[in-house]
């Protein structure tokens, strides 16, 4: 282990730490444009999807590279941004965030308890009243210009419910990903 992280001790699991730091030299190496020619190529939404085994021994605390990972996204994030700017310009860019801004914002005009589709019978669902609250915080942004942060929207946690007593988590989290989408366009 390079030290990167701080480390897990006793029975404590964390993250593999062979593949932790394989994906931040990968990534250092594609930010920096010294990655291998015909590499894949690493970008702000593949590392969104980035999902670590979870071990026992030669592991990194989950808190850690986690943070490291919400960091790293915004970089590329950035980057992207300035990328798509010098491309297209100022104005490209504000019209592609819009459209991602309209398709969320379609979803928060709908009523409470009713934004997305049940939890299907015996599988775990998230807390209407809890996703509700980060959706009123969400219109509050866009109508309002209260402040949020992607941070905010990224670390919210929702009590757990059982099938339709609650929002299906799959939708949920699909917007809430998009929704951190839009906030780091514009942070």
């Amino acid at each position: 282990m390079t030290g990167t992280f701080p480390t897990t001790t006793g029975l404590r699991r964390g993250y593999a730490a062979d593949e932790v730091d394989a994906l931040f030299a990968c990534a250092r190496a594609e930010y920096e444009g010294s990655g291998a020619p015909g590499a894949a190529t690493l970008d702000a939404a593949a590392i969104h999807r980035v999902a670590f085994p979870v071990v026992r021994r030669n592991a990194y605390e989950t808190g850690a590279v986690d943070a490291a990972l919400d960091r790293l996204e915004a970089a590329f994030v950035a980057r992207e941004r300035a990328e798509f700017v010098a491309a297209h310009g100022q104005q490209a860019w504000m019209a592609q965030l819009a459209e991602k801004a309209r398709t969320l914002y379609g979803r928060l005009g709908r009523p409470d308890g009713e934004r997305f589709a049940p939890g299907a019978r015996g599988e775990a669902s998230y807390d209407a009243d809890d996703v509700d609250a980060l959706c009123a915080r969400l219109v509050g942004y866009f109508d309002r210009g209260e402040p949020l942060t992607s941070t905010e929207v990224r670390e919210a946690r929702f009590r757990t419910r059982r099938g339709r007593d609650g929002y299906a988590v799959g939708p949920v989290d699909a917007f809430l990903t998009r929704a951190v989408e839009v906030l780091l366009g514009v942070e």
